[in-house]
Order: C-alpha cells, then structure tokens, then sequence
C-alpha cells in the first residue's frame, strides 16, 4: 500500500526554513558541537527535500506521458509509451529514497568504534581465530580507508589473542561495523591437529561506539587509578617501565587496563576511553529494555551470546544465520573483502526498519 508523505513533507520544509535561519545565525558557532548538529541535519533534510521534488517531477511526467498515449498523435502516443516503463522505474526507486530518509538515523552511526574480540570455546584455536579476526577486521579498515589503532592484546598461548581491544577511526565507522557483535563459530581443522578432524571453537566480538566525554562524565571520585609494571607481549616495543595502567569504575566495579602505550599518560587515556564506551554501552542497553522486544532491534546488533557466524574453512563457506546469508568466498573474507556482507547485513537491516515504518504511517 502506498504511504502519503504529503502531511509528513510539510511539516519537514517547515522545519527546513527554521533550520536555514538558525545556521545564518552568527551565533552559530558559539556551541559548536550544537552547530555541527544543526548542520548535519540541514544537509539531511535538504536532500530529503530534494528527492521529493525530483519524484514530484517524475509523477507529473509520467501523468503527462499518459494523456499523450491516449491522445490522437500516433508517433507521440509512441514515444510517450516507450518512457512511461523507466518513469515508472525512477518513481518506484525515488519513492523508496524518500521513504528511507523519512527514518530516524540510526543511534551512533557517525561515531568511532572501539571492537573487543576475545577468545571463546575451544582452548588454544579459539585465540588463534580471535587473531584471525583481528586480522580480517584491519584489513577491511585498510581496504576502507579506515583508521585501525591497537589499545590493548593479550597475546594467546601458541598464537593469536586471549583478547585484542582495537579503536577503528573514519567516516561512519560504528554504520559499518554495528552488525559484527556476537559469537563468532569457527569450523576448520586446527595447525596443532595431527588427525586432521574438524574442530569448532569461537570468539566474541562487541563493537562499541566511541563515547564522548559529554555522553559519559567519569568523576575522579569515582575511579581508583593504579599504575603497574607492563607485562606480557602486549603491542610491539611495549614498555618495562611501570606504563600499564588499570582503573576501577567505582559505582560498576568494572575494570580496564592498558599496557599496550608507551606511556603511562598514553595508556591512561585509552582506558578512559574504553571505559567510556563500556558505560555507554550500558546505558544503551538499559534503555532499550524499556522498549517490548517487537521494537527492539531484530537483526541482532549486539548481543554478545547470540551466535551470529559459522566460517567453514574446509568448505570456503561463510554463514550469517540472523538474515539466512551463505557466501563460499571465506577466503576473500578473511583477506578484508567484507562489503558484500556488510552490504547484506544493512541492506536486510534496512527492509525490516522500512517495513515497520510504512505499517506505522499507513495505521496513523
């Protein structure tokens, strides 16, 4: 059924005008974080805007192409019907543009990521796979044009990690990387495998957006601050010096520690931002329990418990089971090449938010 976006249109060129008068302002940039807000959402709605006046212009098209098949000139009756199949086409793909940017954005989208990656069942394998995703993870970053930077790893006992803690840096990164949250099954037989049987083991991943101060204020009441002697092949060229760093959130009891700067300043402010991004994390999900499960995200975004990937080596087979997803290029995948996936995960993302919204606006 059709949505009617006129009511909806109004009220967005009303808003429009008062944007437009608020960023003349020469007040603008006394707040600029409120300035780079105004501005993101002027841009926003200016091209909603001008998408709806690009479908405005292909219905009066097609409508005037129509008059022109019935009417009494047969070569323009003929001209007429031939563009009335790719009218049709751009009014179906501008209809389905404007209906996406009638969606809120996406929480965090903008934002930087910090990703956790740690190994789960399956003893020494488990870490070397979480080494192997730390790997697939950088060269995606790389082939992105994104900025990967090691905060913290806990080196694994033949290889790989215990625990990595990276921050990823660029355009849209948390868009890119929100649906990689949860268990990830491996499916391969392992280098120390004599036999040659099939072994399955697992990481987590969580993928947190990077907060900013303002979203969490640590008080130094409330941290206890400890300085230790770095240990353990943390990053290359790690300190001996007394450079890690851990800290206790008082009022969660959750703890960071960082060794993995040369610094003890360097690693004291990659724990605070881990720690931010964990309490932000929280926050979030305190929240969205207020919400009933229909409203809440269905493709599964972060649930470390939720099992949400099979890698087969053996069969070059990749597996996403919350959108029924099967590719047979594992090895690509491995190697960075995830944006089909990706692609499929927000793509899958997209219809069912598309879905909800239209049964919202045609029941209101």
């Amino acid at each position: 059924m059709p949505v009617d976006f006129t009511y909806l249109l109004t009220q967005r060129r009303d808003y429009f005008l008062e944007l437009e008068s608020k960023i003349s302002s020469p007040d603008l940039f006394q707040d600029a974080k409120q300035a780079c807000l105004l501005l993101q959402e002027h841009a926003r709605l200016k091209e909603l805007l001008e998408t709806a006046n690009q479908l405005e212009k292909a219905r009066h098209d097609h409508q005037e192409n129509e008059l022109l098949v019935k009417g009494n000139d047969p070569e323009l009756a003929e001209m007429a019907a031939g563009e009335l199949a790719e009218l049709q086409q751009k009014i179906s793909i501008l209809e389905q543009a404007l209906h996406i940017g009638f969606l809120p954005p996406q929480p965090d989208d903008d934002r930087d990521a910090i990703v956790e990656i740690r190994a789960g069942t399956g003893g020494s394998e488990a870490g070397l796979f979480a080494g192997d995703l730390y790997r697939m993870y950088m060269r995606y970053a790389e082939n992105a044009g994104l900025k990967c930077e090691l905060i913290e790893g806990s080196a694994g006992e033949i290889g790989g990690f215990k625990e990595v803690i990276f921050q990823v840096s660029g355009e849209q990164v948390f868009r890119k990387l929100r649906y990689e949250s949860g268990v990830h099954r491996v499916q391969r037989v392992p280098a120390t495998e004599t036999q040659g049987r099939i072994h399955t083991s697992t990481a987590t991943v969580a993928v947190l957006p990077e907060a900013d101060e303002v979203d969490i204020v640590l008080r130094p009441q409330d941290l206890r601050i400890e300085v230790c002697r770095s240990g353990g092949p943390g990053g290359q060229g790690v300190n001996t010096t007394d450079s890690a760093v851990q800290i206790l959130h008082l009022p969660t009891g959750k703890i960071v520690r960082c060794q993995d700067g040369r610094s003890q300043q360097k690693n004291k402010e990659k724990a605070l931002q881990i720690l931010r991004a964990r309490l932000l994390e929280e926050k979030r999900k305190e929240e969205e329990e207020k919400y009933s499960e229909h409203r809440r995200q269905q493709i599964g975004t972060g649930g470390r418990e939720e099992k949400i990937r099979t890698y087969n080596f053996p069969q070059n087979r990749l597996t996403d089971h919350r959108i029924g997803l099967t590719l047979y290029n594992l090895d690509r995948i491995m190697e960075g090449e995830m944006e089909g996936l990706i692609g499929a995960l927000e793509a899958a993302d997209l219809e069912r938010r598309l879905e909800e919204s239209a049964n919202r606006l045609n029941q209101g």
